[in-house]
């Protein structure tokens, strides 16, 4: 016999696990840096860009280009690192309360 309440209820619980991990991924962070560290990059897990660190030796007129290359290329990479910090602390918040069922897609909740 199926057990709509049952179900309703781990869906509420499983809701109430999302919200929460949410929350708290604003609180997790990563950094990334390019050109050997010249530049760093610093975003959260809401995949928010929270720092970015330049040397000052590539704050010369003739680096510009470079500059601007460096930065996004740190700016890329932390918001792929912070993008996989999310889905593993929302991986670990929900684990237990969906089924492993093979080809579902969960992309649309962070998962």
């Amino acid at each position: 016999m199926f057990d709509i309440m049952g179900m309703m209820g781990k869906m509420k619980e499983l809701q109430d696990k999302m919200k929460q991990a949410q929350d708290e991924l604003q609180h997790i962070t990563a950094t990334a840096e390019s050109g050997g560290g010249l530049v760093k990059a610093t975003a959260n897990g809401q995949r928010r860009l929270l720092k970015l660190e330049i040397d000052e030796t590539l704050l010369q007129p003739q680096d510009r280009d470079m500059l601007a290359d460096l930065v996004v290329a740190a700016v890329n990479k932390v918001m792929e690192e912070a993008g996989e910090k999310a889905k593993e602390e929302m991986k670990n918040k929900t684990s237990g309360l969906i089924p492993n069922i093979p080809g579902l897609d969960l992309g649309g909740f962070g998962l």
